[in-house]
């Protein structure tokens, strides 16, 4: 059995890796901000048997503090300002959460390893938006780092701290995960949004969606495979860098045809209208990433198909 902190607990892929880890017999422990405390309503994670702290990721000494306290084998670190839309308006506030704040995680991972003499297993949740816009596709682990958006900036950031304590001995893992979905995903993010409007137009409580960049590329996988590949990762002989990603792009307005027809509506273009406002200033146009490293090292491999994750998150949707 294992001891195990996670960041971001409450959030869609710390809930799913918790509930994993929790079936499995590990010990959970969770870092949650007092308003992200998850609620008994049995819509989001199930976490009554994982041990929950509250604090704030970028207040250091109370971090490392708890890492002390808690003594973890692997520490997860998921937390993070998680929408790139966001992080242009919050610039600094993305640099501080997604980016410095893994230093704070990996530096006192390092000390307890030195004080204890075995290492604690870091995993820290990565993203395609470090490659920017790539020359080069799909994308792997050697893929040049070049993000345009402070979010990507944030996360590179965190990305080269794995491979600085890496070179000191840690056990870090940078798991660079592409666009991953689940009904937990929150309605700010414009798969969800369009799941629900779907639902919504299909119910007639609603008449249009609105969006931005219909032929922005994404590489969509189902978040619970993601959180599994990031435990294989953690608990692989060798830490290394991992693609995490179906290695198959789709477009928004697919997307969208396909959360619509699950939905029971055919014409999906007559609802939706594209608003220059939700263009971001610069946005990568086409991701998708190879994922041969992870298949092949540590047996991971996609369990659900782009048709059927939209499926489930719409089949939610229409149920609320």
């Amino acid at each position: 059995m294992a001891k195990v902190f996670i960041t971001g607990v409450s959030g869609q892929d710390g809930g799913y890796l918790a509930e994993q880890l929790l079936a499995a017999g590990d010990e959970v422990h969770g870092l949650v901000r007092e308003q992200d405390r998850p609620t008994p309503d049995g819509s989001g994670p199930q976490l009554d048997a994982a041990h929950l702290h509250v604090a704030d990721l970028t207040d250091g000494a109370a971090v490392t503090g708890l890492i002390n306290e808690i003594d973890p084998d692997e520490i997860y670190n998921l937390a993070g300002m998680s929408s790139v839309a966001r992080s242009w308006a919050e610039p600094v506030a993305t640099g501080l959460v997604s980016g410095l704040a893994a230093a704070t995680v990996l530096q006192a991972a390092w000390e307890l390893s030195e004080r204890r003499g075995r290492s604690v297993r870091v995993v820290q949740a990565a993203s395609a938006e470090i490659f920017g816009n790539p020359a080069v596709s799909p994308q792997d682990e050697s893929a040049p780092i070049a993000p345009v958006t402070p979010y990507g900036a944030a996360k590179a950031y965190a990305h080269h701290m794995v491979h600085v304590y890496r070179g000191r001995g840690l056990h870090a893992v940078s798991a660079i995960l592409y666009n991953h979905e689940s009904p937990r995903r929150p309605a700010t993010f414009v798969t969800r949004k369009i799941t629900r409007t779907a639902a919504l137009i299909a119910r007639g409580e609603a008449d249009e969606l609105v969006l931005g960049n219909l032929d922005a590329r994404r590489d969509w996988g189902w978040a619970p495979d993601y959180v599994d590949a990031m435990v294989r990762a953690a608990r692989a002989e060798t830490p290394d860098d991992y693609v995490v990603a179906t290695g198959v792009s789709r477009s928004v307005s697919e997307f969208v045809a396909a959360a619509f027809d699950r939905a029971g509506i055919q014409d999906w273009a007559k609802y939706v209208r594209v608003d220059p406002a939700f263009v971001r200033p610069v946005d990568a146009v086409d991701m998708v990433g190879d994922a041969s490293r992870a298949r092949n090292r540590l047996g991971w491999s996609p369990t659900k198909s782009f048709p059927e994750i939209v499926a489930a998150m719409v089949d939610t949707d229409l149920s609320n």
